[in-house]
């Protein structure tokens, strides 16, 4: 079990926090309480800084195995263990970031609401990304009725609520997985859930905004035929 408490799964808007650092090596640094997301699910690592003893250490990665390790900016200095530091996310890139992560549920849900497909994949980078489906057909005006669908859903600042939820329970809920795929693992005891209210309703791991408006517009970039029923949808996030 990792030593790290996960901070940013208990408050996705935590910035800034203390903590001690319990290991510090090669492989990286490990804090007893940590907000960088390590990545995962399609969504990028977080970036920051660790402050202590009159020095900065910038993280530009962070990678979650049997420990969550924090990777230090080759060069920057290692705080050792038993350190006391003060630990710093990059807001912009973390804000741009759980705006995407939530914009791409809302895609998921008005393309499995509107088309009944489900995700085969997916990838972001901040305000831009892209989703697979698994869609036979495309419909004509399929990408601008896709748009305007997701735009209103943004429109109507839907609330976005995260739980947690014993894994039995978790998989009674209707459509909880909308990937082709179940991606969660079966040694996982508790799924968390984000729930777009009215909308999308899934297992998830990353960070969300508290309300479909806070995404800000979504622009459908393109639309690519990948192949027999893999549709490629290529969006951007705007104000």
């Amino acid at each position: 079990m990792s030593r790290t408490h996960r901070l940013e799964l208990d408050d996705q808007t935590l910035r800034e926090w203390d903590a001690v650092v319990v290991e510090s090596g090669p492989d990286g640094i490990v804090l007893d309480r940590s907000a960088f997301y390590p990545g995962g699910g399609g969504q990028p690592p977080d970036h920051g800084v660790l402050l202590w003893g009159g020095v900065q250490t910038r993280i530009v990665d962070a990678r979650k195995a049997d420990e969550l390790y924090l990777l230090p900016l080759q060069d920057d200095p290692l705080p050792p263990p038993g350190t006391a530091v003060r630990g710093a996310v990059e807001d912009a890139r973390r804000t741009a970031l759980m705006r995407t992560h939530s914009g791409l549920h809302v895609l998921c849900g008005v393309v499995f609401r509107d088309f009944g497909a489900l995700v085969t994949g997916g990838n972001m980078e901040p305000l831009t990304a892209r989703m697979d489906f698994d869609l036979e057909t495309v419909p004509p005006g399929f990408k601008e009725a896709v748009e305007d669908a997701c735009n209103a859903e943004l429109r109507r600042d839907r609330r976005i609520v995260v739980r947690e939820l014993p894994r039995e329970e978790a998989f009674r809920l209707p459509d909880i997985i909308r990937t082709a795929t179940n991606l969660v693992p079966e040694d996982v005891k508790e799924v968390r859930i984000v729930d777009i209210v009215g909308l999308d309703q899934q297992a998830d791991g990353g960070t969300h905004v508290a309300s479909t408006a806070q995404v800000g517009r979504i622009s459908v970039v393109k639309v690519e035929n990948k192949g027999k029923g893999f549709r490629r949808l290529r969006i951007a996030v705007g104000d």
